[in-house]
């Protein structure tokens, strides 16, 4: 009896001291995140408060002035990035913080500030989120999976290239980052009868890093690819006034992102040859998962009619002259209605979607309009171009290419692509550079960070394989984005204006 109250009291002691020491982690300062609230803070105070900037003056000798409300943009900006890079508040709510700052401050009015969080971009990101959900919830992913594995075979080497393929195909329809979580559970089955334990091997270095890399390069070659494409392509309809359509960005893109795929599979067969040749039994293993799930269901059925419907609707705009004027973004919208109209979808998914991801692409949205129609945005690529006079169009573009490809494994890519394009049109206006070259190179180099676990999200969930330390990762990466650049300027040079894109304004 005394043994058990001794006991009891000796629990009660070592709850009580781990309640004091809970406590006292609760009452630690957070010195990061308060560093980078006031960082963030302070570069738009500053900004904000500081006089007037000199003119900045053309090649032709036009002077433009940087309007307070372009200063205090700039000053924005600065805020954003801080916080976006940090992430010392929900990326959704730096978003949100983008419009209210706009409003409070007065540079833009508050109707303007908030229109772009409703932009079709955004509904586009919206709905291609939960268009990779609902064929995620239908078990369509693990079908195509399955089934790629089962043609891939048992050869290591193959394995690598149907990892490829199967994200190649994914991300035709799904954002990179459902692709990569649809493949991670399957991949990590692959390697457990490859090896026993979670021992790290060449083979599953080069599956889970190919993974994040096929991830990443497949992604731009559909609108639906990722959340950064659909702003992408909307912000440059803000400023140019042309819309790129679902098959014209697809047309350009596909090309280049299965091209580096490819790249990416050769790459990682040299860089990491599997141990041995082959994994026997696993065809059989797919095989007979690919028949546990049965015949096609009536669920995956009604999900691939509804968004083939879309893409049927987008193909007939340019037969039938009465829906020239579909948007692309209404097509998928209606199709994610139809999911929940025949109860595909429930409202319990309605409240996993990812809202704080939607939220981060209308504020890079409104933070690029911002750039845009305050003036900053010329005014700062007038600034810089004494640094590019002489310089080529191939030139300019690689190097707007090269500083987008490190900069994107840093920052959050769609607000990068919201920071850099405004400009970066300016300044290929001066150049001569067709803007539809600006566009798709910004897209491709900002899409690619293969360097750094932070820049996308694949990237950190093939990190969770434990296959590869932060340092393989880097080092890996380095040659990939060489080969970026290498086959992007390849692109620019040669086989983009083949395709029928010019390089210079007519």
């Amino acid at each position: 009896m005394a043994d058990r109250e001794s006991a009891v009291r000796s629990d009660g002691v070592g709850a009580e001291q781990a309640a004091i020491r809970l406590a006292r982690a609760e009452r630690r300062v957070d010195w990061r995140r308060i560093l980078g609230l006031c960082l963030g803070i302070g570069i738009f105070a500053a900004l904000y408060a500081l006089p007037a900037w000199p003119d900045a003056v053309d090649p032709a000798g036009n002077r433009f002035v940087l309007t307070h409300e372009g200063k205090a943009a700039l000053g924005l900006l600065g805020l954003a990035l801080t916080w976006w890079a940090t992430e010392v508040v929900p990326i959704g709510v730096t978003a949100v913080a983008i419009g209210v700052l706009q409003a409070l401050f007065f540079i833009r009015p508050a109707r303007e500030a908030f229109a772009d969080f409703m932009d079709p971009a955004v509904w586009l990101v919206l709905a291609s989120l939960v268009i990779g959900m609902t064929f995620t919830k239908t078990g369509f992913t693990k079908r195509v999976a399955y089934k790629m594995l089962a043609l891939a075979g048992e050869r290591t080497r193959m394995l690598y290239f149907g990892c490829f393929a199967v994200t190649a195909l994914l991300t035709l329809v799904m954002t990179h980052t459902s692709a990569a979580a649809t493949l991670f559970p399957l991949l990590m089955a692959v390697h457990s009868l490859y090896e026993d334990g979670e021992r790290p091997t060449r083979f599953g270095k080069g599956l889970f890093i190919g993974m994040a890399f096929a991830a990443a390069s497949c992604s731009v070659a559909s609108l639906l690819g990722s959340g950064r494409a659909p702003v992408a392509a909307g912000l440059y309809r803000d400023l140019t006034g042309r819309d790129i359509s679902f098959f014209e960005w697809t047309y350009y893109m596909l090309p280049l992102g299965w091209g580096m795929a490819l790249l990416l599979w050769l790459y990682c067969l040299i860089r990491f040859p599997p141990e041995r040749p082959a994994i026997a039994g696993l065809a059989a293993r797919a095989r007979a998962l690919y028949e546990r799930l049965g015949p096609v269901t009536r669920n995956e059925c009604l999900a691939a009619l509804a968004v083939g419907a879309a893409f049927v609707l987008l193909a007939a705009r340019h037969l039938v002259p009465a829906l020239a004027g579909l948007d692309k973004s209404a097509a998928f919208v209606a199709a994610v209605v139809l999911f929940f109209v025949f109860r595909i979808l429930s409202i319990q998914d309605l409240e996993e979607i990812p809202w704080n991801i939607a939220l981060l692409f209308g504020g890079a949205l409104s933070m690029g309009t911002c750039l845009w129609q305050t003036g900053a945005a010329r005014w700062l690529a007038v600034a810089s171009l004494v640094w590019l006079q002489g310089t080529g169009g191939v030139a300019f573009l690689l190097l707007l290419g090269l500083a987008l490809m490190i900069l994107t494994n840093f920052v959050v890519n769609v607000a990068l692509i919201a920071a850099c394009l405004p400009a970066a049109l300016v300044v290929a206006h001066y150049l001569g550079v067709a803007p539809e070259m600006v566009l798709y190179t910004t897209m491709a180099a900002a899409s690619m960070p293969f360097m750094l676990l932070l820049g996308a999200a694949p990237n950190a969930i093939a990190y969770s394989s434990r296959q590869f330390t932060a340092r393989e990762f880097f080092w890996a990466g380095v040659p990939a984005s060489l080969l970026l650049m290498a086959l992007l300027g390849l692109f620019v040079w040669l086989i983009w204006p083949l395709m029928g894109m010019p390089l210079l304004n007519p």
